[in-house]
């Protein structure tokens, strides 16, 4: 498939910037795979959907606060400093993007709050904007990640166009996020409250919980119209026995498996045995899902709503079908459906 049949004309005034007022209240679009045909709903109507001993695969990462402003030494020039990820813990090595990128050399140092709580020197470039740098810190490593927390911002998407407070902390990750590391909320998650969870267990549905720790890879750009030639980043991701076990049980017994979100779909997808169980893994993973895709594990998904000829809505039309996903996303726009991390969500069934 082409790059240009994921067009769709989305108005910028459907971007949500924030997020709804209760977690389980945003709507929920119910997308029939089989016949095309849509509900409209609320997030919570999603307990109608599943029964006794169904299963959700939950992506468990934590999102940390990897949006930080320094000011480079002698200018006192203000760096955005975004952390992508740790690369060696006792050198404190980090991959990073800084903008603007052209006043960034190697051997430049950055200074981090107004005592200089962080410093950090830059030790190499990666990319156009992409820098290794080390932080000179002696401290524990309880200390540094403390000051990361004090020094960093949520890292809402570049759309948001305003600056992170602190609700954003609470709202742009889930409740059940343990596994710090990603750059990015695994979005689908953002809809499931305290309230609602406890509702679905009451009812018998198993959680699976896997790690993906999403990188800014799952946003960038798709440059190529030929869509086998776009090549994803790399993305940690963790199959324990346990989850594995959950969702094998779930499939030998026939029974809906839902992947909440992208990034948990292509973490079982990255792991599947030779007679399409789950296995357990640690490991990193550049699938790329698009269609015609044959999908092993789960057998419905729940996503929120993406952008134009993005990586996302490519896996979902893999998932929904082409023409389904089209015209759902067709019907989202003319409902005012939001879209995106803060958005409303969808079920495909």
């Amino acid at each position: 498939m082409k790059l240009s049949q994921f067009k769709f004309n989305l108005p910028e005034s459907l971007l949500a910037s924030e997020p709804s007022e209760h977690r389980d209240e945003s709507r929920l679009m119910v997308l029939h795979r089989d016949t095309g045909k849509i509900e409209h709903k609320i997030f919570k109507d999603v307990l109608d959907y599943f029964d006794d001993q169904d299963v959700m695969i939950l992506n468990n990462t934590k999102v940390f606060p990897a949006r930080m402003y320094g000011n480079k030494e002698k200018t006192g020039a203000t760096i955005e400093v975004f952390l992508l990820r740790e690369l060696n813990k006792e050198l404190r090595l980090w991959d990073v993007l800084v903008d603007p990128a052209r006043k960034i050399r190697v051997g430049n140092k950055l200074y981090f709050g107004d005592d200089d709580l962080l410093v950090a020197e830059v030790v190499d470039n990666t990319t156009s904007r992409g820098r290794t740098i080390r932080f000179l810190f002696d401290g524990t490593d309880e200390e540094f990640r403390r000051n990361i927390e004090i020094l960093g911002e949520t890292p809402l998407p570049k759309y948001i166009k305003r600056k992170a407070t602190p609700e954003d902390k609470f709202r742009y990750q889930t409740i059940y996020a343990k596994n710090e590391g990603a750059v990015a909320a695994p979005t689908a998650g953002l809809h499931f409250s305290r309230e609602l969870m406890k509702r679905l267990e009451l009812k018998g549905i198993n959680f699976a919980e896997v790690t993906l720790h999403v990188g800014l890879g799952t946003f960038r750009t798709v440059e190529v119209e030929d869509l086998t030639k776009h090549k994803m980043d790399s993305e940690q991701f963790i199959i324990t026995d346990q989850a594995a076990k959950v969702v094998n049980k779930g499939i030998d017994e026939k029974r809906r498996v839902c992947a909440v979100g992208t990034t948990s779909m292509r973490a079982i997808e990255s792991s599947v045995s030779a007679d399409k169980h789950l296995k357990a893994a640690n490991d990193w993973t550049s699938k790329f899902i698009y269609p015609p895709y044959d999908f092993s594990i789960a057998n419905s998904m729940i996503t929120n709503f993406h952008t134009p000829e993005s990586t996302l809505l490519v896996m979902i039309a893999a998932f929904g079908g082409y023409e389904n996903v089209m015209n759902a996303y067709e019907v989202a726009v003319k409902e005012k459906y939001r879209f995106y991390s803060y958005g409303d969500a969808m079920l495909i069934i």
